[in-house]
This record gives C-alpha cells, structure tokens and sequence, in this order.
C-alpha cells in the first residue's frame, strides 16, 4: 500500500507547503476533490491550493505541489486542475518530488520511490531509484537551471520564475 495523505503528520506537509505560498486543503470523504485531474483520490490543484482527502496517495500531492513550484508564473496565474507542461518539466516535477520527500518525516525518498513503483511510475531503467540515481540528470540540471535546487540538491524554497 502507498502512503496516504490521512497517515502523515499533516503540520510537516503544511510546513514545506508554506515555504512554496502553498495552501493545503482537506477535502470531507467520499467528496469529489477539486482540481483533481486524475479524479478519484488524486489531489487536486486550484491557484495555489493543494486539495487533497485522507485516502489520497502523498506521492500525489507532492506531485502537483511539484509541478505548483516548476511550472512558471504566468501558467501558476491560470491554475486550475491541469498543471500541463512539458517532458523537461515533468521530469523535473518527479526529481523535485523526491527530493522534497525527505522533508516529510513519515516519508523520506526510499518511500517516496516504492510508492512511485507500485502506483505505475515508469521508467525505462526499471523502477523510480533507477531513473533517479542514473538517468536522471537532465531533470536535475532543469532544476538547477531553474533555481528550484542547489548543487548539493537541496531545494532553495523558491519558485520557477
């Protein structure tokens, strides 16, 4: 099983939100998410609101907080349920996810990768870890390009300007 939202601390989920001007918001059970591309449990993304139920998967909502924080301004404007973007950045969306795991006590990115495996992630190395420690590189340098991480691979807090 995936770790879910309902099973965190969420005040460490606020915490890394905050520092990105991002808001959570829980949805009531069994109520449709806002902003939810995906539907069903998946979180959903409205301005800068991260929408999200008990049952919904974390690696979900750091996935759209990621792109939240990779995607530019002008798009983060306009933001309501389809994050769009390119390859480049959604590689850089799924770095970043990792990365910010490890900020997350309940989580950290060993996690972080087996629920990106079990909830279909794929990679043409073979699993999340793979991709991340060997071919994903260009995602890394789109960060750093972006300011979004350091050269040690620490997020700076910012967002893609």
């Amino acid at each position: 099983m995936v770790l879910m939202c309902g099973e965190i601390e969420v005040k460490g989920l606020i915490g890394l939100l905050t520092r990105y001007n991002m808001v959570l918001e829980w949805v009531a059970e069994g109520d449709n998410i806002p902003g939810s591309f995906w539907g069903d449990s998946e979180a959903g993304l409205i301005a800068n609101r991260l929408l999200v139920r008990a049952d919904t998967p974390l690696h979900s909502a750091m996935h759209e907080a990621c792109h939240y924080i990779c995607m530019d301004q002008q798009r983060r404007d306009g933001l309501h349920t389809d994050a769009g973007g390119g390859y480049d950045e959604e590689n850089g969306v799924n770095y970043m996810q990792v990365i910010l795991s490890d900020h997350l006590l309940e989580c950290g990115r060993q996690r972080m990768f087996a629920d990106m495996d079990e909830w279909g992630y794929s990679y043409r190395l073979g699993s999340a870890q793979a991709w991340f420690e060997q071919d994903a590189e260009d995602a890394r340098s789109w960060l750093l390009n972006h300011y979004l991480i350091d050269k040690d691979d620490h997020p700076t807090g910012l967002l893609r300007q």
